[in-house]
This record gives structure tokens, sequence and C-alpha cells, in this order.
């Protein structure tokens, strides 16, 4: 799609009023919570809670610890609607200022297990390796602990201040988050999205605080309460068996207190008893409708809808400032097999991708092509590897390249278009936001400017509605409009050289020749090299320049595609043709520039 109309041609129609701009707001999370009957329930009654601990100063009719026998076992009276226990303090205060002690002791013990559980779990998951390997390890040691003989030689070696045990608890509950995180990272981290994310040149920080803690963090908020709930429990029942300091006033010591009288003033187990069990089970009927809700509505609240202005598209280069954008040499691609060794997938690879040209890599399933392409962009799988051979895009090598080296290059040098356009998006954002993110963090701008650009490229694409496909979610738009979109995120950072990888496998014919179309249209206007690696030899025949045949993990033919699909040399070439293809017509060859014949 050209930036300006021609001339002649009808004025664009106005644009919409903002009402109609894109699908009606998502309700937010507290909105959604509060129309949940159990959440809000639960949520009132954990607020009341914890606001009553909170004022508990201020809402004290009297002081915890100021006793008058006098008043032992007293019933209500004015100031004091509970009455008085058995050393004649007010129940009142003592659940108040006990809450804070109990509650507070919880918030202790769940902080130190998020902090040593979530993070650790987070780099075993994400990373593996020897960190994986140390932390598992560590974990499985911790957990083989019998946490109540732990806690109480931890009494016995620091004293029985409350704190102190609960940042013990902590360390003892720490694996119960470190498990749960790292297996959930550990599946999360082969979606194909985060493989997308990692192409369109995020750091890792970013992948996994957008992509992949989103996806934690129900099971997190779960966890949470369980774990709360074990160390209000696990508190209150150490003070009950009268392990603790009996100076502190706490919702266990408030139970142990009351069983020793249970006989002459039964009605004092229950105001402790009744606090701990309403705030335990608030906590988890909260934790499992805050993860209903978020479930429900997706990750991400909708993007807000602005009018923005057009922006322009970096015009494109001229084929001499960088003609020889991709050559491989040698290229051979090995996986370690699990009984040690290593078998090796490619072998001796040489392929060239110069600018404004297309090339097709061709080959039936496990020939080899996809494990090509991953090479050149440094994404191969685990325990992949370039054994030997040479990868040099602009001149300057790719194999044994650092990591952030790697990383600057893709998207603004290289760039990917997938197969499965609808597992590359990551449906809990919208697509506006998976579009700004990596143009934020490669071209440096705002926020601003980069939706501005991420509508105009929506539009350069051919997306009839942007700003609706902008503000939707992946499983709101068809598999046609999502592979747009992934051209759209492929070309927002001015890429020179686009692998796309099997590009129309999961399109219908109709939608095939229209991606296929607008591939070739971006490919002239921007002077592109494209690598197209493919099986359908229709395609290669409509769009290619040069075709280069891969068998067995080998390039076994190679020249233009005229030369290749009219006098195949390769009986392999020729088993293919057969196949599929009956005299179909192949473009002409590639010419190169001026500038480059210079």
């Amino acid at each position: 799609m050209s930036e300006s109309a021609p001339a002649g041609a009808p004025a664009p129609p106005p644009a919409p009023p903002p009402a109609a701009l894109g699908p009606a707001r998502r309700t937010g999370a507290v909105r959604l919570l509060l129309r949940h009957p159990l959440g809000l329930a639960s949520g009132a009654v954990l607020a009341a809670v914890v606001l009553a601990v909170l004022l508990a100063p201020v809402l004290s009719p009297a002081e915890p610890g100021v006793s008058s026998l006098r008043d032992a076992f007293g019933g209500p009276a004015a100031g004091h609607p509970l009455g008085f226990d058995s050393a004649g303090r007010d129940i009142v205060a003592r659940l108040l200022h006990g809450g804070r002690n109990t509650l507070g002791g919880a918030v202790i013990a769940l902080v130190v297990a998020l902090a040593l559980g979530v993070p650790s779990g987070l780099l075993a998951g994400y990373y593996g390796g020897w960190f994986d390997s140390a932390a598992s390890w560590a974990v499985n040691l911790v957990m083989a602990l019998p946490a109540m003989v732990v806690l109480l030689a931890s009494r016995a070696i620091l004293g029985p201040t409350v704190w102190v045990l609960m940042v013990v608890l902590g360390f003892l509950v720490a694996p119960a988050f470190f498990r749960l995180v790292r297996g959930i990272v550990a599946s999360v981290r082969n979606e194909l999205y985060v493989d997308a994310a990692k192409v369109s040149g995020l750091r890792d920080r970013r992948i996994v605080a957008r992509h992949v803690l989103i996806v934690v963090r129900a099971p997190i908020i779960i966890q949470v309460a369980l774990v709360s709930g074990i160390a209000i429990g696990l508190q209150a029942g150490l003070e009950f068996l009268g392990i603790g300091s009996g100076d502190t006033p706490t919702w266990g010591a408030m139970l142990n207190e009351a069983f020793k009288n249970i006989q002459r003033a039964p009605l004092l187990m229950l105001w402790p008893g009744l606090a701990l069990g309403l705030t335990s089970g608030a906590l988890v009927l909260l934790a499992a409708a805050l993860r209903d809700v978020l479930e429900d509505r997706g990750a991400a609240p909708a993007a807000r809808r602005r009018r923005t202005g057009p922006t322009t598209i970096t015009a494109p280069r001229s084929a001499g400032a960088c003609a020889g954008l991709l050559s491989v040499r040698d290229l051979a691609v090995s996986y370690a097999l699990p009984g040690g060794g290593e078998r090796e997938v490619v072998h001796g690879v040489d392929l060239d991708v110069r600018a404004g040209e297309i090339v097709g890599l061709v080959g039936e399933s496990g020939s080899g092509k996809t494990q090509t392409a991953f090479s050149i962009l440094g994404i191969l799988p685990e325990g992949g590897r370039v054994c030997r051979g040479s990868v040099t895009v602009e001149g300057e090598e790719i194999v044994g390249m650092p990591e952030r080296r790697h990383r600057e290059l893709r998207g603004n040098v290289v760039a990917y278009v997938p197969q499965e356009p609808m597992s590359n998006l990551d449906p809990a954002f919208t697509i506006g936001s998976q579009l700004v993110e990596p143009m934020r963090c490669k071209l440096r701008i705002s926020k601003a400017e980069a939706t501005r650009r991420a509508l105009e490229l929506l539009r350069l694409v051919e997306i009839a509605d942007p700003r609706r496909t902008f503000a939707s979610y992946p499983h709101e738009i068809s598999g046609g409009m999502a592979q747009r979109v992934l051209i759209a995120g492929a070309m927002s950072c001015d890429p020179r050289l686009l692998i796309a990888d099997e590009p129309t496998t999961a399109l219908d014919v109709r939608v095939q020749a229209e991606v296929l179309g607008l591939l070739r249209r971006l490919q002239r206007e921007r002077d592109l090299g494209v690598l197209l690696v493919t099986h359908n030899l229709g395609v290669v025949a409509d769009l290619c320049d040069r075709v280069a045949v891969m068998k067995q993990g080998r390039i076994v033919e190679t020249g233009t595609a005229e030369q290749v699909l009219h006098a195949p040399q390769d009986p392999y070439t020729r088993k293919l043709l057969g196949a599929v293809l009956d005299h179909v017509p192949a473009r002409r060859p590639w010419q190169p520039s001026n500038a480059e014949v210079s």
C-alpha cells in the first residue's frame, strides 16, 4: 500500500468517531472482581480484618497487656464488648493487637518465601543449565528437612521471637514457590510467541517480565493464599502449644490461654478461632476468585484508543548499501544425544541472499530448512549448536557472536516471519501491545510514536481496520490477519533481511495468494533480501528469484527459479517437480541494481 493516494483517486472515508474505534472497552480486573460474589464477600471480610488490625491502636478500648484480676472472666461491659479473659485483659484489645502480630508474622514468612522461591524458579525454568541443577538440588535438600524440628531448633537457638520463627518458616516454604514457578516457566519458554519475542530483539528480562510472569501469576496467587494460610496456622499452632513468647499477644496465644480455661469460659475459644478461620478462608476464596477473573479476562486491559496522525515509515534503502546481505558457508548443525555424543542434522550448507532478491530454500519436512534458518537467527533449540561453518550478515560473523550483539541484530537487521501465526502471538496481550513493545525497545522511541508506527504498519500490510485490529487480542482476528500482523511486526524496525519460514502453511488458498502478494510488494518497495523457507514449489515459482533445494540436511541444487523449475539437474529436484508441478512458469531471474554492478 503506497503512502499517498494516486492522482484522481477518491478521498479516503473520514475516520470513525472515537466510540467506533475498536471493540468495546474491556472491564477492568477490579470491576470484574467486584461482580464476583465469592470474590466480593471474601475480599470484604479480609479487608475488614486487615483494616481492623492495622488500626488496632485506634480501635482498641484498652492496652492488650493491661490486666485487672477483678475483671477476670468478666462478661461484656461498656467499652468492652467481648468482655475479659482469665487475666482480666480486654479481649477486643488482645484480638486486634494479636492480629497485628499474627498477620505480620505471616507476611514476613510470605515475603521471604517469595523473595527466595520466585526469582530462583524463574531463572532455573527459563535458562536451565547449571543453575537449574544446583537450585533443584538445594530445594530437594530443604524439602527433606522436617519443618517442625527445624522450627523448634530455631526457637532453642535464636529465642522464642515470633518474627525470627517466621523468617525460618519462609525459608522452609520457599521450595513450594520454586517448584511451581520453575515447572510452569520451563514449559512456557518453548512457546512460539516467546521465540518470536526473542527474534524481535527483546531482552530476556523484558521477555520474562512480559510473556512469562503473566502466565505464572495466577498459580502464584493461589500459592500465596495457601502459604499465608500455612504460616498463620503454623504460627498459631506453635503459640497454642506454648512455643513462643508469652509476652506477645497473638491469636495462637489466646487459643492456648482459652484452652486452659475451656471448662470455665468456653467462649474464650470462639473469638481467636473465628478470627483464624475467617482470615484463612477469606484468603483462599479471594485468591481463587482473583485467579478466575484474571484467567477469564486475559492478561492486559484494552489498549487506549486515541486518534493518531499518520506517520512516515522509513524509506527503502538503495540496493548498493546492503548488497551482500547473507552469506552461509559450510554450515553444519548438530544436536546432543541423550546418551552422549552428537548427531549432525545440517551438513555443509552454502547459501547467499543479496539485497532486492527472494531466495527460496526448498525441501520436504525434515530436510533441515528450518534448522538452517534458526542458525542464522541464533535461536536453535536446546541441545543444538553450529558445529562448523560461517554465517555472515552484512559481513559480520554470526557464529560465535555474543548473545547481546546477536540480539541487537534481530529485528532491525534480520527479521523473521514464522509459520503458525496464532501460536506466535501471545494470547495475553493485544495486537497493538505486541507491535509497540519491540519498537520501543529497539528504536528507543516513545509509546505514542510507536503506536503511530504500529497503526501505519497495519495499514501497510493492508488490514482494513487498523485501529480495531490494534486493540484486539489474537483470538479476535483471523489466521490471515494474524499472518499480516506478524509481517507488520517483522517490518516494524526496518530490517534489511527477512526470513520467512513457511509463511502461508496454515492459510487457505485465497489468503495464501494475498499474503504472498503482500510479501512481494514489501520486498520490492523496501529492496529487502528475503530467504523464503518452504516446501511448496508453487510458491517458489510464483515468488522466488533463486532457489536452493535441500535434502537430508544438504543443498543438492541451486540456481535461478527458471533454471531449477524448467531444467532441474538433480534427481531429487525432478522428483519434487514431478509430484507437485505441471509446467508452472517461474519468475524471471533477479537482476542486480546498477549500484551492485559497480
